[in-house]
């Protein structure tokens, strides 16, 4: 591995950049540099640490060809401990990170803001809150100027969370920080208590907003739109609708998913088609998420004939139909009971050069397994491990009873080993059903099933 870093980097050392020359008119001037020509930025240069560290997968490989490239002379700056930062915060090494941290202090390398708000939010996903607001605090000993981003990625970090009571003595506290809150830090409040069920605090936050001359945004009104829909005020987000146009901001096709979907929710599915219709009057073209919005709620109607026509409508209208609409279709079959005409959907969707998700693959093994056919599951499953997705534990656990029932032992065995190459278990009741059907019905009467399964 060294060896073929060395001679990386001595051919970096030897490729010498070279100019195309207008020799046909004496002029040996590089084309870039004649006079009168627009001048094109040069592109940069790959840094070589930066594009080998993007191909390693394991953090302890990445921090030793950091150190290799180190002893052989390369000088490592701020592309470089960002990239490896970014590699070990995403695999969770978080004690390296913070090593690194400190190796960046005390080499006094100047560090952007936008590696500090990605630390952040991955100690977040972490569950390190703590970390991340200790982190925030630090980003001026780096000598790095905190601006709002970093300050509404903490906001955010701490709204979602569950630390909203910190979040907003924070926001209150914003301008003695030196920071003043703008549109986006306003819509991290709204959210945060339309999260909690408080409409009226709500209200005063997107007032306050209002005061402050911060401009509400699409994302202001869809969170109290959405709101609304999921509360009985659809009258009130209908007249939010109207209050957004008036003040000149244009609602877009999550505005009227959201509406549709309200709609949906109090059996007015005419008005919500009618409403996707009349969108375009306004401006606004339907997107998938609005058929989308239509096909569920007649899926979850039992009207899986009128679904489908909407689909094919879909192609009419020459929209490139995505896996989540494949999906919603897919899914109500299959809880109808109809797997088989789900597969022929899911093969539709393959031919038409739209490629199932983990999700796709899921609800059809557990399609089948509702319906009693394990073989079909089976040959799903397969697909799905190909692709490199995985069921989840009951799905796996379903298929083996299933197996099993039907006396298919070595598909069970063949289901139970891909389970172990996962680190999935069978809980304990799964294990009795298994020893007795591998074993035979005389087990059971010996006791010697409790015997077996004691020592799992």
């Amino acid at each position: 591995m060294q060896a073929f870093l060395i001679r990386r980097r001595i051919s970096l050392i030897h490729a010498q950049p070279f100019h195309t020359l207008r020799s046909n008119k004496g002029n040996t001037k590089p084309l870039r540099e004649r006079p009168g020509r627009r001048a094109y930025p040069m592109r940069r240069k790959p840094i070589p640490f930066v594009s080998d560290v993007k191909e390693v997968n394991d953090p302890d490989e990445a921090l030793s060809l950091f150190d290799e490239y180190h002893q052989m002379g390369f000088k490592h700056d701020y592309p470089s401990y960002s990239a490896l930062l970014y590699k070990l915060a995403r695999s969770r090494s978080f004690e390296a990170v913070e090593a690194i941290l400190r190796e960046v202090k005390d080499r006094n390398v100047r560090c952007g803001e936008a590696l500090f708000i990605a630390l952040i939010q991955h100690y977040a996903k972490a569950r390190l809150v703590e970390n991340a607001i200790e982190l925030f605090d630090r980003i001026p000993s780096f000598n790095c100027v905190r601006t709002m981003q970093s300050f509404n990625a903490l906001l955010n970090v701490l709204v979602e969370n569950d630390r909203f009571s910190e979040a907003n003595d924070i926001f209150g506290r914003s301008y003695k920080m030196g920071f003043r809150p703008n549109t986006v830090s306003f819509n991290i409040m709204i959210k945060g208590w339309l999260e909690k069920g408080e409409w009226e605090e709500a209200r005063k936050v997107f007032d306050e907003m209002l005061e402050k001359k911060a401009q509400p945004s699409v994302v202001t009104y869809n969170s109290l739109i959405g709101f609304l829909c999921r509360n009985d005020g659809l009258d009130k987000a209908m007249g939010l609708l109207d209050d957004m146009t008036l003040k000149g901001k244009h609602p877009n096709a999550l505005t009227y998913a959201i509406l549709m979907g309200g709609l949906c929710s109090v059996g007015k599915y005419v008005e919500a088609k009618k409403l996707m219709f009349d969108m375009e009057y306004r401006g606004c073209k339907p997107q998938l998420v609005n058929f989308g919005v239509l096909m569920t709620d007649l899926g979850r109607r039992g009207k899986i004939e009128e679904a489908k026509t909407l689909l094919n409508e879909m192609k009419k209208r020459r929209f490139k139909r995505d896996v989540v609409t494949y999906n919603i279709l897919i899914n109500y079959l299959c809880k109808e009971g109809r797997a088989g005409e789900a597969y022929k959907l899911l093969i539709e969707m393959q031919i038409g050069g739209c490629e199932p998700n983990a999700a796709t693959y899921r609800i059809m093994v557990d399609g089948f397994c509702r319906v009693g056919d394990f073989d079909g599951a089976l040959k799903v499953l397969n697909a799905m491990l190909t692709s490199r997705h995985c069921p989840r534990l009951e799905s796996f656990q379903c298929l083996v009873m299933g197996l099993l029932i039907c006396g298919k032992l070595d598909d069970a065995c063949f289901v139970l080993d891909e389970m172990g190459k996962r680190n999935l278990r069978l809980d304990l009741e799964g294990w009795k059903t298994v020893v007795i059907k591998a074993c035979g019905g005389d087990i059971v009467g010996g006791g010697l099933v409790a015997e077996l399964t004691s020592a799992l």
